[in-house]
């Protein structure tokens, strides 16, 4: 015979009602998480926040284009792998970069003071002509990873040279320098 007792009904509706609550319990851990995510977004940052974001993010891009630049001067010395790391880290940001222009960061004035950190130099004529400043970006980003699948010195240089003129040509279009 069997030492063993065998749960009743009650036992049994107790277990099934606690797995449900704890199966609940987690899903609500897993949801609450989401649910205030989803209000962050629509809320959005505020846009000095964004725009700071962005500079933070242009600086980036800024930096890894200087250490490229820096190995292709006469005086410098091309290490491909690492001009195509610095080439793919610029391609990833550029993918992300016209995300950081919501509307209601287009706050330019002419002739007020400005705060560099808070405050934004993209012209107006940005948001007028978004799907071009999209599609720029998205050019630049193209250019990029070319150049992070060089094979040759010669091929990774061409194509700096042309991620240059794109960088130069949108900041030439969307970039207020007052």
């Amino acid at each position: 015979m069997s030492d063993r007792t065998t749960a009743g009904p009650a036992a049994t509706n107790l277990i099934v009602s606690m797995t449900r609550w704890i199966h609940a319990a987690a899903l609500m851990c897993m949801l609450i998480p989401l649910t205030s995510s989803v209000v962050a977004q629509q809320q959005g940052a505020p846009p000095k926040d964004t725009i700071f974001a962005r500079k933070i993010l242009m600086g980036s891009i800024d930096m890894n284009m200087d250490e490229i630049e820096t190995m292709l001067t006469p005086e410098g010395s091309l290490n491909l792998a690492d001009g195509s790391e610095h080439a793919n880290i610029i391609s990833v940001m550029l993918l992300a970069f016209p995300h950081m222009f919501p509307t209601t960061t287009n706050q330019w004035k002419p002739n007020v003071a400005r705060d560099p950190a808070f405050d934004t130099y993209a012209a107006p004529d940005l948001w007028a002509h978004f799907s071009d400043f999209y599609k720029r970006a998205e050019d630049a980003s193209k250019t990029a990873l070319s150049a992070a699948r060089a094979k040759s010195a010669e091929d990774f240089r061409s194509r700096v040279v042309e991620l240059r003129a794109h960088c130069n040509a949108c900041h030439a279009l969307f970039q207020k320098t007052d």
